[in-house]
């Protein structure tokens, strides 16, 4: 069951004198945030009077948070935003509703295990499975894991010879 309402980041402190904070993105970061009109703490809703990006963290002006020390209240709380309120792209999917689905193999014609961590390396996304034969690395570049449809609950890739841990 996907869960309603996913977190967008920690505040860490605050950023001027006017109760604007300073939040960590734990989601595709401030630029994906800036759409957001409502967000959550502690499962209250909090509209946002302005988001922006300011050196890879997220300054957060809240309706209601008007001085430094209302901000600093704010410090270490979780901060999520409801998925009805975001419209992703075509093709793209909320991580948290693919992490534990299992992952079938096409050339292989079984499942190898499930999706236990995406690695986000410079040279691009690394998917990580885990079953019974060990650890798979399966890169997100190359054709090797078709559009995921968590709706569908696995996900469909096409390793290579030698890629399986007990080919070698």
């Amino acid at each position: 069951m996907q869960e309603q309402f996913l977190d967008a980041g920690n505040i860490v402190g605050t950023h001027g004198v006017r109760g604007e904070v300073k939040l960590v993105p734990l989601c595709d970061g401030a630029e994906f945030l800036k759409g957001l009109r409502i967000l959550y703490i502690d499962g209250r809703p909090l509209p946002g009077e302005g988001i922006r990006s300011h050196k890879g963290a997220a300054l957060v002006k809240f309706e209601g948070i008007d001085t430094v020390e209302a901000g600093m209240a704010l410090r270490g709380k979780l901060v999520r935003f409801d998925r009805k309120d975001v419209k992703l792209p075509r093709g793209r999917v909320f991580l948290s509703d693919v992490y534990g689905l299992p992952v079938f193999d096409t050339r292989t014609e079984r499942e190898i295990g499930t999706l236990a961590e995406i690695l986000f390396l410079p040279a691009g996304e690394v998917w990580v499975v885990r079953g019974e034969t060990g650890e798979i690395m399966i890169p997100q570049k190359g054709g090797f894991i078709d559009p995921v449809d968590p709706a569908e609950g696995r996900i469909t890739v096409h390793t290579i010879e030698g890629m399986l841990p007990d080919e070698n």
